[in-house]
C-alpha cells in the first residue's frame, strides 16, 4: 500500500509517482511540472528525444495510462494503482487556490476548445479573466519557442498553469516553462481530461474512469481518431516487455 505521501516506481526510467489524487496535488503545491503520460504518447518514448527529456525532467509524473499500469502490474507482479489525469484534475480544482480568479493561466488547443472549457469552469464558480487563457500555436516537433507565452506569464504571475494540449506536445512546452521562467509556478499537463468535463470531446463518468474504460468512450465516439491511435499505442508493450524499469535506449 502506499504510504501516506504516496510512493514511486520507475517504468522506462520515467518516476511514476504512486498514490492518490489528493496527495499529488498536495506535493505539486510547492510549483514544479506535472505530466500525465498516456499510452500513445509513452509508445514514442525510445524515438523522440525532446519528449523523452521533458518526463524525465518533470516534479512528478502520474500513471495516467491503464495500458500501462496493467502490463505493469502484470509483468513485475505488482498492485500499482491507476491515478488518470481526470481524477487528478477533479481534485486539483476543488482546491481554494486554484479556484481563485486571476490564480490560475490556462493554455487551450483551440478558440473552440477555449469557449467550452471556459463555459464549463464558469458553471462550477470559476472565473478566468481574459488576460489568464492562451490559445497555443502550432508548436514545432523539434523545438518548442514561445516568448509571447512566457511574456504573458511573466506580466500576470499565476501561480498555476494549466496546459490541455495533446500529449506529446505539453509535456515539451511545460519543460520550456520551467526552464525559462523567472519563478516556479505549479505546472500542469493535464491534456484532455477538462475536455472530458466540459463537452469538447466525449464526457466520461467517473465509474468508467475508474474502470479503465475512457478510452472505449474516445474511441466509440470518434473511431476514425481514437481507434488508429489506441491500436499503435500496443508498440508500449515490447518497451515494456524489453527495458521494464530501465530507460529505453534510442535505436542507432
Amino acid at each position: 500500500m502506499p504510504s501516506a505521501e504516496g510512493e514511486e516506481r520507475t517504468i522506462l526510467g520515467v518516476h511514476f509517482f504512486i498514490g492518490t489524487a489528493a496527495q499529488a496535488v498536495e506535493r505539486m503545491k510547492g510549483g514544479g511540472l506535472l505530466v500525465v503520460p498516456a499510452a500513445p504518447a509513452l509508445k514514442d518514448l525510445e524515438t523522440k528525444a525532446s519528449y523523452r527529456e521533458a518526463l524525465l525532467n518533470a516534479d512528478m509524473a502520474i500513471a495516467d495510462s491503464a495500458y500501462m499500469v496493467m502490463v505493469w502490474n502484470w509483468l513485475e507482479h505488482d498492485s500499482i494503482r491507476r491515478l488518470s489525469g481526470l481524477e487528478y484534475l477533479r481534485e486539483l480544482l476543488k482546491q481554494p487556490d486554484v479556484r481563485q480568479s486571476g490564480n490560475v493561466l490556462w493554455i487551450m488547443a483551440s478558440p473552440l476548445s477555449a469557449e467550452r472549457n471556459l463555459a464549463w469552469l464558469a458553471e462550477q464558480g470559476i472565473s478566468v479573466p481574459e488576460e489568464y487563457v492562451y490559445l497555443a500555436p502550432l508548436y514545432s516537433e523539434q523545438e518548442i519557442y514561445d516568448t509571447e507565452l512566457l511574456d504573458r506569464i511573466e506580466r500576470t504571475r499565476p501561480q498555476h498553469i494549466l496546459l490541455t494540449l495533446g500529449g506529446g506536445t505539453q509535456e515539451r512546452v511545460g519543460l520550456y516553462l520551467k526552464r525559462n521562467l523567472s519563478y516556479l509556478p505549479s505546472i500542469h499537463c493535464i491534456g484532455a481530461a477538462i475536455a472530458f468535463l466540459s463537452g469538447d470531446q466525449v464526457r466520461i463518468p467517473i465509474w468508467a474512469d475508474r474502470n479503465y474504460l475512457g478510452w472505449l468512450y474516445r474511441s466509440i465516439s470518434e473511431p476514425r481518431r481514437y481507434m488508429p491511435r489506441y491500436w499503435n499505442a500496443r508498440k508500449l508493450l515490447y518497451l515494456l516487455i524489453r527495458y521494464r524499469e530501465r530507460l529505453p535506449v534510442p535505436p542507432v
